[in-house]
């Protein structure tokens, strides 16, 4: 069993910027183990620009975004051993890791970190009626088709599902050559950023269906078109029907935290975000096991996850260095309607000189409203919105110093501005 003070499982954005802050905070001993062949992540593929204008004051794309962050982990001397790929994680900390060269073996870190992002949701999942032809990708490995490997999936695509990757498709699609008929999407708002509307759709006429959904595939070697129909409670309405010749059918249609290494060790995970119910240290239910990026809760920015990612490696170190546990009462951070969820679950009243960053989506399109942190029945944080979407992630800064002694929650309000 090979000593190891941090461990790092996943070197995409999250993972690299953990790895940088805990380095600068002291932790000397740092492994990241990343399972693709090399570091960045989904980053690689992600060639649009977009990305880096919160860290860096910089539009970049995703690899040169990505190769920053490569650059300051190499430039540290921090060790990465790609081709890792992390067989179990156990209660105590222990992984169990398997590699091309050194087969399996085991670490004992002192300090974990979860940073393996999250995956998109396949087919098998949506109950689409129809045969299994060719012609089917989720939006994800079409542009892994498109920017890495040089090849079209199709000519004529129509993509379920408006999330940031498939807004991105549409465009990246059409500027390689393909005609893109139509993005049908489920929910009655878009789940992707505003900007990605109008650069991605707007920009190049292609229509957005809201409150609509695939109800049939068409075709059983190849994919022939597909039948599109409009959604009212959850059902599609009769009569609405609208069949759309295609050859390829891109599947945008939410992403998933990966977690089956968070729950085998027995971490506790949130039924609303699919990611670990972490403390405002980042740190999970299991005591020197930290979470943070699209494996904690999916993100719409990039920049907020190396940002909150950094924070983590921070904490981890705070732990490694201070042996600084789970101490003192922990309150729990709840939601009034309106509010989907809030990252972190929980915060501990003992450090008081700590600011807290909270971090939570609505569940729904709102105009002019505030938001409101309540202590008991005490306001200590208000923040007022003119427009709010389940898209884009609102961030609280919130001080410890004025919260009332003895109080047993926070609460989340969405109010009428």
């Amino acid at each position: 069993m090979e000593a190891c003070d941090l461990v790092i499982i996943g070197g995409g954005p999250a993972g690299l910027a953990a790895a940088v802050a805990a380095r600068q905070a002291g932790v000397e001993n740092i492994l990241v183990l990343e399972r693709d062949s090399r570091l960045g992540g989904i980053l690689n593929q992600c060639i649009h620009s977009g990305f880096g204008l919160h860290t860096f004051q910089q539009e970049l794309t995703g690899p040169e975004y990505a190769a920053r962050f490569v650059s300051q982990v190499k430039g540290l001397g921090i060790a990465c051993l790609c081709d890792a790929m992390v067989l179990d994680l156990a209660a105590d900390r222990t992984l169990t890791v398997i590699h091309p060269e050194r087969g399996i073996f085991t670490l004992h870190p002192k300090a974990v970190i979860l940073a393996m992002g999250c995956r998109e949701r396949p087919r098998g999942a949506l109950n689409i009626p129809g045969f299994r032809p060719a012609g089917i990708y989720t939006a994800g490995t079409a542009q892994h088709l498109v920017n890495i490997e040089g090849k079209l999936p199709g000519r004529e695509c129509v993509i379920l599902g408006s999330g940031d990757i498939g807004l991105i498709m549409a465009r990246r699609m059409t500027l390689e050559g393909a005609k893109v008929k139509v993005v049908a999407e489920l929910m009655p708002y878009s789940g992707g950023l505003k900007r990605n509307i109008v650069q991605c759709l707007e920009d190049f006429d292609i229509p957005l269906k809201l409150s609509h959904t695939v109800v049939n595939i068409h075709g059983k070697e190849r994919l022939t078109g597909v039948t599109i129909a409009r959604v009212e409670q959850g059902l599609p309405v009769p009569g609405t029907e609208e069949y759309y010749a295609c050859d390829t059918l891109l599947l945008s249609c939410g992403l998933i935290p990966e977690n089956e290494l968070s729950r085998g060790a027995g971490v506790e995970l949130s039924l609303v975000t699919n990611g670990p119910v972490v403390n405002d240290r980042l740190e999970t239910s299991v005591p020197g096991v930290f979470a943070a990026g699209n494996v904690l809760h999916v993100h719409d920015l990039v920049d907020y996850v190396s940002q909150e990612a950094a924070a983590a490696g921070e904490n981890a170190a705070r732990y490694i260095l201070e042996a600084q546990t789970q101490t003192g009462p922990e309150i729990p951070v709840t939601c009034g309607p309106g509010i989907r969820y809030t990252v972190p679950q929980k915060i501990r009243l003992e450090s008081r000189d700590e600011d807290v960053t909270l971090r939570l989506r609505v569940d729904g399109v709102y105009r002019n409203r505030r938001l409101t942190v309540l202590a008991g029945d005490a306001p200590v944080s208000s923040k007022k919105r003119r427009a709010l979407a389940p898209g884009e992630m609102e961030t609280i800064r919130l001080s410890r110093k004025p919260l009332p002694v003895g109080i047993r929650e926070l609460r989340v309000l969405l109010e009428e501005g």
